[in-house]
C-alpha cells in the first residue's frame, strides 16, 4: 500500500527528471545546431539562459499548464528573435502544449498552436528580419496539426480511462449497496423467524401455565400435563433460537475470516489490534456447535403439530391432492402459518378442536385451518404477544399468495392461505 506521501512525491520527481532531460538536450542539441548553421547570432549567456527557462518552467506544467506553456511559448519567440538558431529548444514547447491540453483546457490550449506558428515562423520572423526556411515553414504545419492530433488522442484516453474508472467505482458501489440490501433482507428473516419461534413458544407456555395454576389444586393429573407440556414447548424453541443463534454467529466468524485478507496490506499496529479483535472473534467461532434442527415443514405434519397437540389441543388433519415437495420458503411460510392459527386457537378458543386441511394444486397449495366454538374458559393471563393474523398475512403477500380470516358462519373461526408452489430465484434464495 502506497503511503499518501509517496503518491505525491512521485509526479513532483518524475518533472524534476523531465525538466533535467529536457535541459541536458536543449543546452546540447541547442549549442550544436548553433554553432552548424550560418548567418545566426553565436550563443551567449542569454541564449544559454532561454534554453533554461523552457525545462524550468516544466516544472509547472501540472498545477499551472496554461501559464508553463505561455512561458515556452515567449521564451522561444525571445530565442528566435534575438537570431539564434533553430533547434532543440521546442521541446520544452512541444512538452508544454501537450500538458496544456491534457490537464487544462483544450479551448485556450489549441488556438496557440497557430498563434505560436505565426510569432515563431511566419510571417512575424520574416518581417523583423529573420526570415525561416519555407521548406521549413511548411512542415512545420503538418507537424503541429500531428501535435494537436497526438493531444486529443492522449486527451480522449484520459477521458475514457476516467469513465471507465468511474463506473468501476459505481458498479462496485451497487454491489456493495445490493450486498448491504441482502444482508438486511436476511437479518430481517431471521429477525422474523426468531419472533415466530418465541411468539408460538411462549404463547402456548402462557396458557399452559395459566391452565396448571387454575387446576392445580383442583385436578393435579391435568396440572401436571400441562406443566410438561411447558417443559416440551420451552426445550423446543430454545433448540430453534440456538439453531438461529448459531447461524448468526457462523454469518459473522465468514466476515471475520474474509477480512484477515486485509491484514497484509496493513500497518503493524493496525494488524495487532485486527489480530485481537479476529482472536476474540474466533473464540466465539470455536465454542460448541449449537444444537441444530430441521425447519418446520407441512411435509410432517405430526412432527409440526406435536407442541401444539402436547398443549392439550385436538388437532385433525386431512390432504387433498398429491402431495408434493414446495420450496424452502413456501414451506416454511405454510409451517408458520399453521403454528400461528393453532396457537390463536389455544389462545381465544380453549378447549375448541381444530382442524388443518392441506389441499395441493398444480400451481399452489392452500392451507385451511378450522376452530369450532371454544367449550372452555378464556385465559385472561398475559398478553397476545404474537404476529396474529396481520403478521400471517405479510408472510403469505410476500411470496405472492394471500389470506384471509374470519369468523364462520357455523361458529368458531376460519383461516385460508393460498401460497404458489413456485417463486423466482431471488425469494428462493432467501
Amino acid at each position: 500500500m502506497t503511503a499518501p506521501g509517496e503518491s505525491k512525491r512521485g509526479p513532483v520527481v518524475q518533472d524534476w527528471v523531465l525538466a533535467l532531460v529536457v535541459a541536458v538536450i536543449q543546452i546540447g542539441g541547442g549549442r550544436n545546431a548553433n554553432l552548424r548553421q550560418t548567418g545566426v547570432h553565436s550563443l551567449d549567456a542569454l541564449g544559454y539562459v532561454l534554453l533554461l527557462i523552457g525545462p524550468v518552467a516544466l516544472l509547472l506544467r501540472r498545477s499551472y499548464p496554461l501559464p508553463a506553456l505561455l512561458v515556452t511559448i515567449a521564451t522561444c519567440a525571445v530565442y528566435l528573435l534575438r537570431g539564434y538558431g533553430y533547434g532543440p529548444i521546442f521541446v520544452s514547447l512541444v512538452i508544454a502544449f501537450i500538458s496544456a491540453a491534457i490537464v487544462g483546457s483544450r479551448w485556450w490550449t489549441y488556438p496557440l498552436a497557430p498563434i505560436g506558428y505565426l510569432v515563431l515562423l511566419w510571417p512575424l520572423p520574416a518581417l523583423v528580419g529573420h526570415p525561416a526556411d519555407p521548406w521549413l515553414a511548411f512542415g512545420m504545419i503538418a507537424w503541429l496539426g500531428i501535435l494537436v492530433a497526438i493531444a486529443e488522442g492522449i486527451r480522449q484516453r484520459k477521458a475514457v480511462l476516467v469513465a471507465r474508472r468511474q463506473r468501476a467505482e459505481a458498479a462496485r458501489r451497487d454491489e456493495e449497496a445490493q450486498r448491504e440490501r441482502r444482508a438486511s433482507e436476511e437479518r430481517l428473516a431471521i429477525a422474523r423467524e426468531l419472533h415466530d419461534v418465541l411468539a408460538h413458544s411462549l404463547s402456548l407456555i402462557n396458557v399452559q401455565s395459566s391452565v396448571a395454576l387454575e387446576l392445580f389444586a383442583k385436578k393435579p393429573e391435568q396440572a401436571q400435563s400441562a406443566l410438561a407440556a411447558i417443559k416440551t414447548a420451552s426445550k423446543d424453541a430454545l433448540v430453534e433460537v440456538h439453531t438461529l443463534l448459531h447461524a448468526i454467529r457462523n454469518g459473522s466468524a465468514a466476515e471475520v475470516r474474509d477480512s484477515d485478507v486485509e491484514l497484509e496490506t496493513e500497518s503493524a499496529p493496525a494488524q495487532s489490534q485486527r489480530a485481537q479483535g479476529n482472536s476474540v472473534a474466533r473464540s466465539v467461532e470455536d465454542r460448541p456447535s449449537a444444537p441444530r434442527s430441521p425447519a418446520p415443514s407441512i411435509q410432517d405434519l405430526d412432527a409440526l403439530l406435536q407442541r401444539t397437540r402436547a398443549a392439550g389441543l385436538t388437532v385433525d388433519t386431512r390432504i387433498i391432492g398429491t402431495a408434493h415437495k414446495l420450496p424452502s420458503v413456501v414451506d416454511v411460510a405454510a409451517a408458520r402459518i399453521i403454528q400461528e392459527s393453532l396457537t390463536n386457537v389455544v389462545r381465544h378458543a380453549p378447549g375448541a378442536p381444530a382442524a388443518v386441511t392441506i389441499r395441493y394444486a398444480a400451481d399452489s397449495v392452500e392451507i385451511t385451518i378450522d376452530n369450532a366454538r371454544a367449550t372452555g374458559t378464556q385465559s385472561k393471563s398475559g398478553a397476545s404477544g404474537g404476529n396474529g393474523i396481520l403478521g400471517m398475512r405479510e408472510r403469505a403477500h410476500a411470496l405472492g399468495g394471500q389470506l384471509i380470516a374470519g369468523p364462520r358462519p357455523s361458529g368458531g373461526y376460519r383461516v385460508v392461505a393460498r401460497l404458489p408452489s413456485q417463486v423466482g430465484a431471488q425469494e428462493e434464495a432467501r
